[in-house]
């Protein structure tokens, strides 16, 4: 089985291929058909982007299947927001840096209890006929620091704070966490646990039907 990863995001194309080398696939790189087309993520949800990301992918795969992930960060206190619009919280073509400082700046005043978030991936998966055979969500709670911590991981790692108990890394940013720490508890790793349970039966319900 050929996958095709639908993403240029290094980060994200940093945390999915360990995850996905132990399932026995092929993991193909946005470069080895030519490159992707910038979708527009203008879905209501996660899910309705990640699926609308992996349906364009699988149209150019040369026969691969296409895996989209489509991730960010809800607050409580900001009712849910940034939400599908996490990369863009700043504006169109904003920084992490910048969409943290502005996180920041709308949470300035709220008190820690309040301070509530989660992370959320969803992952789809597209047949290289261009039907979608999977759709699979991940999350993680936490709340939002009120300044950022560590130096690994990308966009709002830096500012949460893992806090659900008894996990390991819990006290500490996901920035502050190493690669492994972090896949065994992000909402990333928990999304693609679910799809490493759901391959073996895709993969032979798709061999029966040939």
């Amino acid at each position: 089985m050929r996958i095709l990863l639908a993403t240029s995001n290094l980060g994200k194309r940093a945390e999915l291929l360990p995850l996905l080398e132990p399932l026995g696939v092929e993991v193909l790189s946005p470069d080895a058909v030519g490159g992707l087309a910038e979708i527009e993520e203008d879905g209501a949800s996660f899910a309705e982007n990640a699926a609308k990301k992996a349906l364009a992918a699988a149209a150019v795969g040369r026969g691969a299947w296409a895996l989209a992930d489509d991730s960010g960060l809800e607050v409580d206190a900001l009712d849910g927001a940034p939400g599908v619009r996490s990369a863009r919280f700043a504006g169109e073509e904003a920084t992490p840096v910048e969409n943290n400082a502005l996180l920041l700046e709308r949470l300035a005043g709220v008190p820690a209890e309040r301070r509530g978030a989660r992370f959320v991936c969803s992952l789809a998966l597209a047949r290289p006929d261009g039907t979608l055979a999977a759709a699979l969500e991940g999350s993680v709670r936490g709340r939002i620091l009120e300044a950022p911590r560590g130096a690994g991981g990308f966009g709002y790692d830096p500012l949460f704070l893992f806090d659900e108990p008894d996990q390991p890394g819990r006290g500490r940013a996901f920035a502050e966490l190493s690669r492994e720490e972090k896949a065994r508890v992000s909402h990333r790793g928990r999304a693609l646990r679910l799809l490493a349970r759901r391959l073996p039966e895709l993969l032979r319900r798709e061999t029966s039907e040939r």
